[in-house]
């Protein structure tokens, strides 16, 4: 016993001093500060952000809180028109342009509903001197920069707490602090431009006060119907060279607790147990790879991601809490797009076992199911639970290109993640009272709103594949698009899983008769999968919408030999025809479907590209080819976050698998990796796996299981390898497959494999 009490240690110390390099060598380090908001240094905890660069000849805090919404109803969507009927109508009338007249227009036109921006703190650092290096420490969450003066910046917004904080240290004259408010009043300069964003001043606020007192500066915002925030920020001298300072962002009706009790003292208490926070999120997971710009991305997608999904705070919109400073509103006026944007922004959690953090995304659909039952009611005319494609912070919708802002699935593809909450963690509370309740609701929503047709076919009067044809009326099929197919299909076919689950058996034989309705995936002659039948995927698209089945949804299956040529096939097709017209999303997509045909070299490629050529200096995901090297014709730069956690989604993909019922370890990882290691990532099951491979062999693999169950392991070391198994709390049995290891477990049980 005192013997594997050693080697526990020893491997514990080692794994925490790897993770420490590999935490160390993924941070941002600069020579100077960045001069854009977008490539700034970004901190936050799911409520609360911050990004510091620098502004002309200031230093600039740009700071947001993820409840600053404008939520007035959208001007002229909700009339009398307002049903899926009447777009069928208008539809069958050849008559679209009322459609988009009265559902698209708005969107474009109207500069709220929208998330908007707090405010900023500038410092005047002129006398400071120049820059000598500016960081940001993502083990701790902490952004430092030092000045050649010899000032020094420690600053970061408090995991625990709404409050931000910063000290300067080693200042050569007293310090000069303004709290800079948005510029909501004035002459307007930009309107209608969505993407660019419209001027603020559109949302026809009058201009709230900044109010200055001792080393005290408070700002108070009115907006639309009542709503108001409250920016405040203090600061204390506890030395004629030093400052202390904390700042926080209000909305109506929440407390100033953090902030009222801050003091002096503070910010030693305050950065340690941020610290702590940020290390206990740091021993969730890790992974060692050899290719040094995939390694480091991924980590800063996982500081990402913790930075803006938390409990208690709103799920990750198009930029979460780092709402663009620029004068204008956020790109997409940052609202919660489930086109795809949400729905990536939550890929990477489940397998990174932050099931916390991914559970923020559920609990806030869970929270707006009333709202959505409203809009389904509304627009289909149908019981049920649909969501619109397009919402503002409290689920209503907003209008847009409706073939995507009011899709008749997008509550399908939103079921995956309470899928995945519970598969991952295989909480049966959460199944019972969250995951199977929305997928019966959804369920119910699908049946009636398709139609049988002649054929015996099950099918919705109109369907789309996103974004394909962009708002026209072009953009519609009268049969099933696969995009659609694969969603309804999966719905029923999990939800015929869950009732098994919980006992309900009635339930069980009638999901499974709903499934057998929907008609076999369009395909080409090559076995590609198309947009929907007569319309194969010709010319190049951002928007995998086709591919759904495949990935994320995972209803074709490596594993079953007539699958591949399929998967193959439509994968192989992305890359003839070409990425003239994909966004970096695009790339992170391919990466996780390469990935899913065991393509390492391609997974690889396509995640390379993204980092290198769709990324800010900062990791920020901008869109556009930044490169200008060919890699799109995209070259804009409007920042949103889901291709960066798709991208670490497709690095998962590459390093365990067990979405086909076992788990593969390495299943995509290219030949060159000779040596690849990884920690505690989580797999459907609630297994926690971590394996090694060094000099092309798999030396070992350890897998922990947090409840009773079976587990089946593809061989990681092949099969003639010989290995030597050591269990606790499990038993190994034979499996019925050939190359597959079964073992059943009981909870806490631990298995070790090691190559002899």
């Amino acid at each position: 016993m005192r013997l594997y009490l050693v080697s526990f240690t020893l491997s514990f110390l080692l794994l925490i001093g790897t993770l420490s390099a590999q935490l160390q060598q993924s941070n941002l380090t600069f020579s100077s500060l960045p001069t854009r908001w977008d490539e700034s240094l970004p901190l936050g905890n799911g409520m609360l952000g911050a990004m510091v660069w620098q502004k002309n000849d200031k230093l600039r805090f740009s700071l947001d809180c993820a409840e600053l919404w404008d939520s007035r109803p959208m001007k002229d969507l909700h009339r009398d028109e307002f049903s899926f009927k009447w777009v069928e109508e208008q539809y069958q009338k050849n008559n679209y342009a009322a459609v988009q007249k009265y559902f698209d227009a708005p969107y474009d036109r109207e500069p709220a509903p929208s998330k908007i921006p707090g405010a900023a703190l500038e410092f005047n650092s002129a006398s400071f001197g120049q820059v000598k290096n500016a960081s940001l420490d993502i083990s701790k969450a902490l952004c430092i920069v030092n000045w050649a003066s010899g000032v020094q910046l420690q600053t970061f917004v408090d995991a625990n707490k709404q409050a931000g904080w910063f000290k300067f240290q080693n200042l050569p004259n007293k310090l000069s602090i303004e709290l800079i408010a948005p510029r909501y009043a004035g002459a307007v300069s930009t309107s209608g431009d969505v993407v660019g964003g419209d001027d603020l001043s559109r949302l026809g606020y009058k201009q709230g006060a900044v109010v200055h007192s001792d080393q005290e500066i408070t700002y108070k915002q009115e907006g639309w119907g009542g709503f108001y925030y409250t920016v405040k920020v203090k600061w204390y001298y506890t030395s004629a060279t030093t400052v202390i300072g904390v700042w926080t962002i209000i909305a109506k009706g929440t407390t100033m607790l953090a902030y009222e009790t801050a003091a002096a003292h503070s910010f030693a208490t305050r950065l340690k147990a941020h610290s702590n926070w940020w290390a206990n999120y740091w021993s969730k997971s890790s992974i060692q790879v050899p290719d040094t710009l995939i390694n480091k991305q991924w980590y800063l997608e996982q500081y990402k991601f913790g930075s803006t999904s938390r409990k208690g705070a709103p799920p990750i919109s198009l930029q979460a809490i780092w709402t663009a400073d620029n004068g204008r509103l956020p790109p997409w006026k940052g609202d919660f797009h489930h086109d795809l944007n949400t729905q990536m922004s939550y890929w990477p959690g489940y397998t990174a076992n932050h099931l916390e953090e991914s559970s923020v995304f559920t609990d806030y659909l869970n929270a707006n199911k009333n709202n959505y039952k409203r809009y389904t009611e509304m627009y289909f005319k149908v019981k049920g639970l649909n969501v619109p494609g397009v919402t503002t912070l409290d689920g209503t919708e907003m209008g847009g290109w409706i073939q995507y802002a009011l899709s008749p699935t997008v509550s399908g593809w939103l079921a995956q993640h309470f899928y995945w909450q519970w598969k991952y963690s295989m909480d049966a509370q959460f199944l019972k009272t969250k995951a199977y309740p929305w997928f019966k609701e959804v369920a119910t929503y699908l049946e009636n709103i398709t139609r049988i047709n002649a054929n015996g076919n099950r099918l919705l009067p109109l369907s789309s594949s996103p974004e394909i044809h962009d708002n026209s009326s072009d953009a519609w099929f009268t049969t099933s698009t696969n995009y659609d197919l694969s969603l309804m299909k999966y719905v029923f076919e999990k939800a015929g899983e869950m009732a098994a689950a919980v006992g309900d058996q009635t339930n069980v034989v009638h999901y499974q008769k709903i499934a057998a309705e929907f008609e076999p995936f369009a395909l080409s002659n090559k076995k590609e999968l198309m947009f929907a039948k007569g319309h194969a995927y010709e010319s190049s698209h951002r928007h995998f919408s086709h591919a759904m089945a495949i990935f994320p949804l995972g209803l074709y299956q490596w594993k079953n030999k007539a699958d591949r040529p399929v998967m193959k096939a439509t994968i192989d097709l992305l890359d003839k025809v070409g990425p003239a017209n994909w966004c970096g999303y695009s790339y992170s997509w391919l990466g996780n479907l390469k990935a899913r045909v065991q393509d390492g070299e391609g997974a690889q490629k396509a995640l390379q590209i993204f980092a290198k050529a769709f990324c800010a200096g900062n990791s920020f995901h901008l869109n556009g080819d930044q490169t200008k090297e060919g890699y799109s014709t995209f070259t804009y730069r409007p920042f949103t976050l889901e291709g960066n956690f798709a991208f670490a989604s497709g690095v998962q993909e590459m390093l365990v698998q067990s979405y086909q019922g076992y788990v593969q370890i390495y299943p995509a990882i290219p030949a060159a990796w000779s040596s690849v290691s990884f920690n505690q990532l989580r797999t459907e099951g609630a297994f926690l796996v971590s394996a090694k491979k060094q000099d092309g062999i798999v030396k070992e693999v350890k897998i922990t299981s947090e409840k009773d169950g079976i587990l089946l392991l593809k061989n990681p070391f092949g099969a003639h390898a010989k290995y030597k198994v050591t269990l606790m709390s499990a038993v190994q049995k034979n499996s019925e497959e050939e190359g597959m290891l079964r073992f059943d477990c009981k909870k806490g049980a631990k298995i070790t494999l090691s190559i002899k």
